[in-house]
């Protein structure tokens, strides 16, 4: 069998924004719907006792936009495939008596 050559794929330029993003803020608030201490970045929130969570649109400032974020992935680049889930046998119960 005979291998299909492959492209290589270089690393692509991508365009640097023209200003730096700013470091984020730590920000500190009360839940408000439990009332716990809570801290957060740049005014959004999620508490960890009750799940609360505020809207991304209370934020101080703008999210960075996808082409910012320096850890994106390069483009063209495919999400790993999903395994079935469960896997074969473990539907089954245990391999060995409990």
């Amino acid at each position: 069998m005979t291998r299909r050559p492959h492209r290589t794929h270089l690393p692509e330029e991508r365009p640097e924004s023209t200003a730096p993003l700013p470091p984020p803020e730590l920000t500190e608030a009360e839940c408000r719907r439990c009332g716990t201490y809570i801290a957060g970045l740049d005014g959004r929130y999620a508490c960890g006792v009750c799940g609360w969570v505020n809207d991304h649109s209370e934020g101080h400032r703008r999210l960075p936009r996808a082409d910012e974020d320096p850890d994106r992935p390069p483009k063209g680049r495919r999400r790993p495939k999903q395994l079935p889930w469960p896997p074969p046998g473990l539907s089954e119960g245990p391999p060995y008596p409990c």
